[in-house]
């Protein structure tokens, strides 16, 4: 694994740092969206005080912090695998080029000593995993990698209440910025309650820094960042998208780790871009508060010494 020395340098000082997947840019988003996101996401973070620290792997190398070229490579490539945890060994003795799932970018953001994490949707269980037992990895890594996730929920076309009854069963706590709500991806309100709510990034820093100090040394943490109402996807339009990518799923056999992008693409068609519209800005509002509760951990932290 290399670290970029800007990011290294951060957090040899214990100045706040972000990670950022990379799976968005290059399976998430189409070109040119994708690069574009991708330098609004960075500059984000570096507007609130914070390093951003975009994961992926090059030429086989685990790297946390990508340069230029090598965003523009995930942008563009057509040899971009989807990497979760489990393939990384794998992918490094292959050396192949590989964009980092949720999984994979906790894992990475954690062996370098990173503790936020920002990204758009969590994966989760998938409708219909009692035949399939298709349930993302995203959750088994959460409870054992001590990164606090800043997420819009998870993508709706996951079995939303399943996902939280599994996180609560693997013990991974759940908090709603603001919200008692979970929220949906694209809707600001998925239709589940959650139990715990944090008022302000402060707040959330305190939550991050007592879980090791009551021995939960390796578990993460969700923290559920919803969209402001008048900027979800029109819920009527979401049913209706919703419904007809499932059914099209179904017809075409898709499965496994191709479900995800499969219907984010039949969204952008049957929304007409409002999908994507709403995707980029979930993006740059979870990297925005991803960093802010950063900078209020480095400052909890120096308190602390």
């Amino acid at each position: 694994m290399q670290i970029r020395a800007e990011v290294a340098e951060a957090l040899g000082t214990e100045a706040p740092v972000v990670a950022l997947e990379s799976t968005l840019i290059s399976h998430g988003l189409s070109n040119p969206d994708n690069l574009e996101v991708a330098h609004e996401a960075e500059l984000t973070v570096r507007a609130e005080g914070a390093v951003p620290a975009t994961v992926g792997v090059i030429g086989g190398v685990a790297k946390v912090g990508l340069d230029e070229d090598e965003l523009e490579l995930m942008a563009t490539a057509g040899d971009v695998s989807k990497l979760t945890a489990r393939d990384l060994a794998v992918a490094a003795v292959k050396g192949g080029n590989g964009a980092t799932t949720v999984a994979a970018t906790a894992h990475l953001a954690s062996l370098a000593g990173i503790r936020l994490f920002a990204t758009g949707g969590l994966g989760g269980v998938h409708r219909e995993a009692r035949e399939s037992w298709d349930v993302s990895a995203d959750l088994a890594a959460l409870a054992r990698t001590p990164v606090a996730v800043v997420c819009s929920g998870v993508k709706s076309i996951l079995d939303v209440p399943a996902t939280l009854e599994y996180l609560e069963t693997l013990g991974v706590p759940v908090v709603g910025f603001r919200t008692r709500r979970f929220p949906g991806f694209y809707l600001t309100d998925s239709g589940r309650p959650l139990d715990w709510v944090v008022e302000d990034e402060e707040e959330t820093a305190r939550v991050l820094r007592a879980l090791p100090e009551l021995g939960f040394e390796r578990s993460g943490l969700v923290v559920a960042n919803p969209l402001p109402e008048e900027e979800q996807l029109d819920p009527e339009l979401h049913d209706r998208a919703l419904r007809a990518g499932l059914e099209e799923l179904t017809k075409r056999g898709v499965r496994g780790k191709d479900v995800t992008p499969f219907l984010l693409d039949r969204f952008a068609t049957k929304t007409d871009g409002n999908s994507l519209r709403v995707n980029k800005e979930i993006i740059l509002r979870n990297a925005r508060l991803a960093a802010r509760i950063a900078v209020a951990l480095s400052a909890l932290d120096g308190a602390q010494r």
